[in-house]
């Protein structure tokens, strides 16, 4: 069984995809980008202003789960440049404790609205 995760604290699905999904006791967030969900807009700043906000959807949805990000066992980070690393990392550093979710992060030709950060989780669901 699998049910679908509908939150308004997150950016709606503009496809045809879930914003979430859980299954078997885990919660699968699709990747995230930089729009604020009050306003629609998106974010065009920095890096670090940018995985900020993509964070906070990624949190939203996993917490309209049921689940948080003390809860992701794995992370997905697209980069639209593997030279924003460093400064995403220590954002994303910000968002998560030990023991902290494994992950990837992998640059992309292109992201969605040409983006600087997308990210993916994984998360329990208690």
């Amino acid at each position: 069984m699998k049910k679908q995760v509908v939150t308004d604290k997150a950016p709606k699905a503009i496809g045809p995809y879930s914003q979430g999904i859980i299954a078997n006791g885990f919660v699968f967030c699709s990747g995230q980008i930089p729009i604020d969900p009050a306003t629609g807009e998106l974010n065009t700043g920095s890096i670090e202003d940018q995985t900020r906000q993509v964070l906070k959807n990624v949190s939203a949805v996993l917490e309209a789960a049921g689940s948080s990000l003390d809860e992701a066992v794995k992370c997905t980070v697209f980069l639209q440049d593997m030279n924003d690393f460093a400064k995403m990392n220590a954002v994303y550093a910000e968002f998560f404790k030990a023991p902290n979710p494994a992950r990837a992060a992998v640059q992309a030709a292109r992201l969605p609205r040409d983006v600087k950060v997308e990210i993916e989780a994984i998360a329990l669901v208690k």
